[in-house]
């Protein structure tokens, strides 16, 4: 008796094989025959899943902005709002494995977006969510939002950067620092 597939699951098993491509051979080799390969499937049960190369890129750099999504809602509610929107940056930055590689991913799909117009909506879906975020938490810290937001923003968003190329200068405990001392003093306006 053939075996029943979960699509919502093989889809989550293509993506993470994408995922394993692009840090191992760069984006460029995140084909659809690269990508079956590493996903253990031919190209045509590929196809079933992802119509084109361009679908399956989306959908797996949609797949990182879900993963963040889902950390933050996870998170306790309530409390100092200094201290939560500390454990909300965490959840973006990379400051373990699962999210250097989210971030990688990231800084990837970023870069083909520029050449890849059927990559930028989903480009900017991520961006608009980490803009909001940010304004999110400085609403809470302090009455100067929409600099404070744009900063903010700009310091995560490096950080990440700082980090994906230059991991053993920009280490977890250096962002985790810098991020609190910028919340800190957001918190002291």
């Amino acid at each position: 008796m053939p075996r029943v597939v979960d699509p919502v699951e093989r889809r989550d098993e293509v993506a993470q094989a994408v995922w394993r491509v692009i840090r191992r051979d760069g984006l460029a080799e995140a084909s659809v025959r690269n990508v079956a390969r590493e996903a253990g499937l031919s190209m045509g049960s590929l196809r079933h899943y992802f119509a084109s190369q361009s679908e399956l890129l989306a959908f797996t750099l949609r797949t990182v902005i879900e993963r963040i999504d889902t950390r933050i809602a996870a998170l306790e509610t309530g409390g100092d709002p200094r201290e939560r929107a500390e454990r909300v940056l965490a959840e973006v930055l990379p400051l373990d494995p699962e999210r250097r590689a989210e971030n990688e991913v990231w800084l990837a799909f970023t870069a083909q977006s520029m050449v890849d117009p059927s990559l930028r909506s989903v480009r900017d879906e991520g961006h608009r969510a980490l803009r909001a975020g940010c304004r999110e938490i400085v609403s809470t810290l302090t009455e100067k939002q929409e600099y404070e937001a744009e900063r903010l923003h700009a310091l995560v968003d490096g950080l990440a950067v700082h980090a994906a190329v230059r991991p053993d200068e920009t280490t977890p405990e250096v962002m985790r620092a810098v991020i609190a001392r910028h919340l800190d003093e957001l918190a002291r306006r």
